[in-house]
């Protein structure tokens, strides 16, 4: 098959292929003819500098510690923007002209990178968009001050560089179209839906329990805007408040806030009854949450959360569990009557104890949840839509191919 042509993927804040969604567009578009070519961080697993996986080449470069301030969001932006641009040359004297640049926020500082390739080499440009920075901002430091307005700017030129933009969901598209000045032409919704010939349930372990008759799961990263607070303080009214003492809580992943939460589950006594896992593979992974009865996002309402599509609600409804999250527009939107939604703290306790004592519920939430990934959500839906972007892209103003 002839090369549709080159493409370089940026992204910062994951490494290939433990990225999935990511890996599941660089996949993709290598099955359908392009050469693909990745940049991105080093990680636990992954510190190869250079790998060639199924067809694809992935160069890594090291990041800082994670951080949680605004000046080591600058220090880590500035270390990493320096090794992007220093390997996209790298990458460009190995493997000739990319004739697309598909960059991956967070952060938005990447379209330097992007438009720098535009220039001098002609490349196309995708921005597949993430995250809402400035949301996210303002969500963790709570005002709108310099670096929220910088945050703006920098998205702004992102969307003026990009040929076309891949929106994660409705949201995110609006945002592209209002703010970002995009024709709706221009913009793409692709959601992050897990490959479901991939992401599949496995037998259930009851190790986990550790002895207790229920288990209720959380599988993302453990940072200031994932609630986590909540959900140990919600945990905490269901074992002081409600008396229950049979529900074992397994909380998988890492992140900035990590320790922090160990910390308060001890000061809220509720240690005994959770356990944190840290970062795991991806097979244990699936064991464990296929082991959960129920599985919690407890992103509270904020700016960011409420417009963004967190994938480990689709995550769950992939391997059919039902679920209890606040009612946040996005979280709503993916997973409809998959899902029971919370008030607040106290509410979400009483809602895991209605869905864990409703065996016949939970049966009916979690094959609804997992048809839905069938029929509307999962990658093979969502790759179509992502060839429609890269058709976009690739073509000059004019309607032709790029040079």
């Amino acid at each position: 098959m002839p090369s549709l042509g080159k493409i370089l993927i940026i992204v910062e804040n994951l490494p290939v292929p433990f990225d999935r969604r990511v890996w599941m567009e660089a996949t993709t578009l290598k099955s359908h003819g392009y050469e693909v070519t990745v940049i991105c961080p080093t990680g636990r697993g992954y510190e190869k500098t250079y790998e060639l996986i199924e067809g694809i080449n992935i160069y890594r470069h090291p990041l800082p510690d994670e951080v949680s301030s605004a000046g080591g969001y600058i220090r880590e932006y500035i270390v990493a923007l320096s090794w992007e641009f220093r390997l996209a040359f790298k990458a460009m004297r190995d493997r000739g002209r990319f004739d697309l640049v598909h960059i991956c926020n967070p952060p938005d500082l990447l379209f330097l990178v992007a438009a720098t390739l535009k220039l001098l080499k002609g490349s196309r440009v995708i921005f597949d968009q993430h995250d809402l920075n400035p949301e996210m901002y303002e969500t963790k430091f709570g005002r709108r001050d310099f670096f929220y307005y910088g945050l703006r700017l920098a998205e702004r030129l992102t969307y003026a560089t990009a040929d076309a933009v891949i929106s994660t969901n409705e949201s995110y598209r609006s945002i592209a179209t209002g703010r970002g000045g995009k024709h709706p032409d221009e913009v793409f919704v692709v959601r992050s839906g897990p490959d479901l010939d991939r992401f599949q349930a496995t037998s259930s372990n009851d190790v986990y329990r550790r002895g207790r008759r229920y288990l209720v799961g959380y599988v993302g990263v453990m940072g200031e805007q994932e609630g986590i607070d909540h959900l140990l303080r919600s945990i905490s009214h269901i074992v002081s408040e409600l008396n229950r003492s049979d529900i074992q809580f397994m909380l998988i992943g890492g992140g900035p806030a990590v320790e922090e939460m160990r910390a308060l589950s001890r000061r809220l006594g509720i240690e005994d009854y959770v356990e944190f896992t840290g970062r795991i593979p991806d097979a244990d992974l699936l064991e464990r949450l296929s082991s959960c009865d129920i599985c919690v996002n407890p992103d509270p309402m904020t700016p960011f959360n409420n417009l963004s599509t967190m994938n480990k609600v689709l995550e769950y409804m992939a391997l059919s569990k039902p679920i209890v999250q606040y009612d946040v527009l996005e979280g709503r939107r993916s997973a409809l009557d998959a899902s029971f939604y919370a008030k607040d703290e106290y509410d979400f306790a009483i809602k895991i104890i209605d869905l864990l004592e409703d065996e016949e519920q939970r049966l009916r939430m979690g094959a609804y949840g997992r048809q839905r990934m069938v029929e509307e959500l999962e990658w093979k839906h969502q790759a179509a839509k992502l060839l429609q972007a890269y058709s976009k892209a690739m073509l000059g103003k004019n309607g032709n191919a790029s040079p």
